[in-house]
């Protein structure tokens, strides 16, 4: 697993990312002609660290959103969280929540499942590990900082989704239904030598787009 690397090996990767250019939000062009969300957090500010309560070392919680400027036109939006900073060849996916209600809201901390936290039933997409659920931020040791975008969707019309999207079939839905967008980075980085291993983790990620 990406986060149990020894140091010398997040090093010699460290040029080795995804790149900011290939999340959903840049990839996709959708902001031309489209209205701008705004995207916050009480947990973190923009390109600010995220506190470890919301990573893998700490409680791993999913952190709070708040979101403003949904148009009137949308009828449902959709969240998915991206490493862009990955040493893998495509974003690692931390989470995916469709259907959520249309107009300015957000999330409570602890919205979604991870670890011992069962979620507020939000209808969750697949992470790269393949659950429905929060990945939190574990990134290599010494690979450097990583840029968690929480990228927020509106759409203008309501897809049917799987009962547990990929990121694929929610891309399909925004490339025909997404009406404005909003971004929120949140950093991370773990120094060499602070290497976790823990018992049970999940299997490596998936890399296949």
């Amino acid at each position: 697993m990406l986060e149990n690397l020894p140091g010398v090996i997040g090093h010699a990767l460290h040029n080795v990312r995804a790149g900011l250019d290939a999340i959903v939000f840049n990839a996709l062009g959708l902001r031309e002609g489209m209205a701008s969300l705004t995207v916050s957090s009480l947990a973190f500010g923009d390109h600010a660290p995220l506190p470890a309560r919301y990573t893998a070392d700490g409680e791993g919680l999913f952190p709070s959103l708040q979101w403003t400027g949904l148009p009137a036109t949308a009828v449902s939006a959709v969240l998915v969280v991206e490493d862009a900073d990955s040493p893998t060849p495509h974003p690692l996916v931390h989470a995916i929540v469709v259907g959520l209600p249309p107009g300015d809201g957000g999330l409570p901390e602890a919205a979604l499942p991870s670890g011992d936290h069962p979620g507020t039933g939000l209808h969750a997409g697949l992470n790269s590990y393949l659950q429905a659920a929060w990945l939190p931020p574990d990134p290599p040791p010494g690979h450097g900082v990583h840029r968690y975008a929480f990228q927020l969707f509106a759409l203008g019309a309501l897809p049917t989704f799987s009962d547990t999207p990929g990121r694929d079939e929610v891309v399909d839905a925004l490339r025909a239904h997404a009406v404005a967008s909003g971004l929120l980075i949140g950093t991370c980085e773990r120094p060499d030598g602070s290497i976790r291993i823990d018992e049970g983790a999940p299997a490596g990620p998936v890399l296949a787009a």
